[in-house]
């Protein structure tokens, strides 16, 4: 299996690319539990983290805890965007293997930013594809090389699957 080597300046800026892409569908959550911060703390621990105003540790927590609120809240949209929310706050745990489960930590707040976006417009597929083209539109190099050094995905059957492959092939062809 190959080794992923990744800076931790790119780690910081693929964290950046994530809160971006997961604050996009965060009010989608706050409408639906606007007393629960556990997903707005997640993205603001990982843009800290970004800036390198926090260590990387105590984003283990927050993300654990944004994904918590995703399984509490009760609503598909919410809980895809506060699962975004808690992915982007994973997204700098990519470890030296290079396997599938490594691609979601950088996919995913992406992913499932669309799909939040897309299941609050009705299962618009148009305002999904919309998100993901903004995302591949907005990933910086550290991202694309990052997604370069992982297994390419498969189409997949699910929604999901769609657009993480969508990412996945987009940002390995980008410059």
């Amino acid at each position: 299996m190959p080794e992923v080597t990744i800076s931790e300046e790119d780690r910081r800026l693929l964290g950046l690319w994530a809160a971006d892409r997961a604050e996009r569908a965060l009010p989608l959550f706050e409408a639906r539990a606007p007393s629960d911060p556990r997903p707005r703390e997640a993205i603001d621990g990982i843009r800290a983290y970004g800036r390198g105003d926090l260590r990387k540790g105590p984003l283990r927590s927050l993300a654990l805890a944004a994904l918590a609120a995703a399984r509490e809240v009760g609503d598909p949209a919410a809980t895809a965007a506060a699962r975004a929310a808690g992915y982007s706050a994973a997204a700098p745990y990519i470890h030296a293997l290079s396997t599938p489960h490594q691609a979601k930590h950088a996919l995913a707040p992406a992913m499932y930013a669309a799909h939040a976006r897309e299941l609050a417009a009705g299962g618009d597929t148009g305002v999904g594809d919309d998100e993901i083209r903004r995302a591949i539109e907005h990933a910086p190099p550290a991202v694309r090389g990052i997604v370069r050094q992982m297994p390419a995905f498969s189409p997949g059957r699910s929604r999901l699957d769609a657009f993480r492959h969508r990412l996945d092939a987009a940002l390995r062809l980008a410059p």
